[in-house]
């Protein structure tokens, strides 16, 4: 016998981070907004290009969008010429927008803010932006970010998690914040949004300064990964997989013409393995077989 009873009844389905349970037709939807500016919180548009792609993967609806013209300086976010796919020109404003799309097999709603990082009157802001979030009844805030840090390119994209919310800090096993010092409206808007009573964490990617232009698939990859874990999730990573080796091997190229630079990654490398204690290669290791094993379940 292999030790498997199917005559014995399946245990129900264990609930995630957030409450999120892969089961169809769940009574108790979870609704959770991701969030994402572009501008100085977004090295290499990292955290940007991940709630892009999950618009993307799960068909999100837009709906609503903030009125820019009380909150954007367009001399400072200036808008866009951009052509589609057609060829035909269109003038795209910066602004701030909120998609809705629900997560097909699982109890998860989505609310995805995708913006700019208004100009002024941050405040009124994001007062409009937790006022949407309170009349969708949004149960959590997931606030992504991506800085650019002394970190070398060849090894995995570290991901820092914080909230300051008690309930996530003791399920997550999470700190608060210790920033100190300038922040953006990603910052900004966490914290109101944890002062609102809303539960919130906040994922920040640390981009390489030295290769900090976008795009940064490789940042990306590890901010996605890291939803996937919070919010019980399964996309399709293969292209992106393959877009943040070649992002690699590019850069290994160019560190390879300048000795310089070479030099200053090896140091980086150095001084990264010597931080990394063994057991957190084991937490690695354990959380990509956990990782493993959901997809298997997915496919």
């Amino acid at each position: 016998m292999n030790g498997f009873d199917e005559t014995q009844p399946h245990s129900e389905p264990q609930a995630g981070p957030f409450g999120v349970v892969r089961e169809a037709g769940s009574p108790e939807r979870v609704k959770v907004l991701v969030a994402a500016f572009e501008g100085w919180n977004d090295a290499g548009d990292a955290a940007t290009d991940t709630v892009k792609m999950l618009g993307e993967h799960y068909g999100a609806r837009e709906v609503f969008e903030v009125a820019a013209d009380e909150y954007y300086d367009y001399q400072y976010s200036r808008p866009r010429m951009t052509r589609s796919a057609t060829g035909e020109r269109k003038l795209v404003w910066p602004t701030t927008k909120l998609s809705t799309a629900t997560v097909d097999g699982t109890n998860l709603d989505l609310v995805l803010l995708h913006g700019w990082e208004p100009s002024y009157r941050w405040r009124s802001f994001c007062a409009e932006i937790l006022e949407q979030a309170a009349a969708m009844n949004v149960d959590f805030v997931v606030m992504l970010g991506a800085l650019l840090a002394d970190v070398p390119h060849t090894r995995p994209i570290p991901v820092s998690t914080t909230s300051d919310t008690d309930e996530l800090q003791d399920e997550l096993e999470v700190s608060g914040s210790e920033y100190e010092g300038p922040t953006g409206i990603v910052g900004v808007l966490s914290h109101l949004a944890a002062v609102s009573g809303i539960p919130t964490v906040s994922l920040w990617a640390a981009v390489p300064h030295y290769v900090g232009q976008s795009p940064s698939p490789k940042a990306q990859l590890a901010l996605i990964r890291k939803l996937e874990d919070l919010l019980s999730l399964h996309l399709p990573l293969e292209d992106l997989v393959e877009d943040a080796e070649a992002w690699e091997r590019g850069v290994n190229d160019l560190a390879e013409d300048d000795p310089e630079i070479a030099a200053y990654v090896a140091k980086l490398e150095e001084a990264k393995d010597t931080t990394d204690l063994p057991e957190a290669s084991g937490d690695a290791i354990a959380q990509e077989f956990e990782r493993f094993l959901r997809r298997r379940e997915h496919d």
